[in-house]
């Protein structure tokens, strides 16, 4: 895992604390988002599909820190649109260090040599710089040539001034496992802590929609580069081993979506930062306590159903961790299990509830015309 051992002991500590006090619904990290404007319109993004009013829409630098602190997550992900568009960004990133809060900033590095003066290297900072692979699958990703020298132009220089640095790597419909494999080779090579790798989620406000991997095919996919992963390859991947496992197919899932939720211009998003349209709540109490959670996830809602994106299911695998840590042990020693039957999938609630409201010839539902 290429997180600095400081980090993980935070974490570890604080998620003790959650045990020792009985919590059950807490976040593990803030998606914090302080404006949806971009400077690029990537295929696979749900974020920019809004009128100029919102896009011009800022949290400003007292909202953001009222969101870490009545969260009250050890980690804070400010992914966006570009936040680097934002003029009170050192600001904010500031105030979140100064909380001890490990912060990360999600950034397409377009911006980043120019504002790279406007931060201070810290070990509560870290740069996610956005890459989906290689130089002509990244460019063509973005929807705009050019932009993959310039983020590992970025990527350099941030490196050399002692930043930590992250790379975030979105998969997507035409990927191989040699192709990942590649570019997770060189990504390595450029000195980074390590890498974020997550299929895309379909984004219903997404310009396409024929690009996002879906069931089992993800799962080939992630055992494939696994696979190749064994043979010495010195990857540092930015995740615990049992979401790894996951994805590769051996761990059945539901989401947790209150570990990581997203604040932004709207407030606080039910259910979580993959679904837009589900309303909002004013508070952060609110959003734990109002948010009818029992709609949501891979088996209750079909907008989830073929979602296996970190941000919902990391959660999951770190409370899974708890619950079973040698479990956790071994497939940290072994790594994912790249061949064998899969785990069944869970029966979606919303096939069962619509089965069991037909009417039955034999006890065998039967579909009325």
């Amino acid at each position: 895992m290429g997180v600095p051992l400081r980090q993980q002991i935070t974490v570890g500590t604080y998620l003790l604390k959650q045990k020792l006090m009985g919590v059950k619904k807490y976040p593990l990290v803030l998606m914090l988002e302080p404006l949806f404007r971009c400077n690029l319109a990537c295929a696979g993004c749900g974020k920019i599909d809004y009128p100029d009013e919102i896009l011009d829409k800022r949290l400003s630098y007292e909202e953001c820190m009222q969101a870490v602190d009545e969260c009250g997550a050890p980690m804070v992900s400010i992914p966006g649109g570009e936040p680097l568009i934002h003029k009170e960004m050192p600001q904010i990133v500031a105030g979140i260090i100064a909380r001890r809060k490990y912060v990360y900033l999600c950034t397409n590095a377009l911006l980043l040599k120019k504002k790279i003066g406007d931060y201070t290297p810290s070990p509560y900072l870290t740069f996610s710089i956005h890459l989906d692979g290689m130089k002509e699958r990244h460019d063509a990703s973005v929807c705009q040539d050019g932009v993959f020298d310039r983020a590992v132009e970025a990527i350099k220089l941030c490196v050399e001034r002692g930043f930590r640095v992250t790379i975030n790597c979105t998969l997507f419909q035409g990927e191989t496992p040699d192709d990942v494999a590649e570019f997770l080779d060189y990504a390595m090579s450029l000195g980074v802590e390590g890498a974020t790798i997550a299929p895309g989620f379909s984004y219903e406000r997404a310009p396409r929609q024929d690009i996002f991997i879906k069931g089992q095919d993800t799962k080939k996919l992630f055992r494939g580069i696994f696979e190749i992963g064994r043979k010495k390859r010195n990857w540092k991947l930015n995740h615990s081993t049992l979401y790894l496992d996951f994805l590769a197919g051996n761990q059945s899932y539901e989401c947790t979506p209150w570990g990581n939720p997203t604040r932004n211009v709207f407030g606080w998003q039910k259910p979580c930062y993959l679904l837009p349209d589900e309303g909002y709540a004013a508070t952060f109490k609110e959003l734990l306590e109002d948010t009818p959670w029992d709609k949501y996830g891979n088996s209750s809602n079909p907008k989830c159903a073929q979602c296996m994106a970190h941000c919902g299911y990391e959660a999951t695998a770190v409370e899974d961790t708890l619950q079973h840590p040698f479990k956790a042990l071994i497939a940290s020693i072994r790594g994912p299990r790249t061949t064998g039957p899969m785990v069944a999938e869970p029966t979606p609630k919303w096939m069962t509830e619509d089965r069991k409201s037909r009417p039955t010839i034999g006890g065998i539902p039967v579909r009325v015309e």
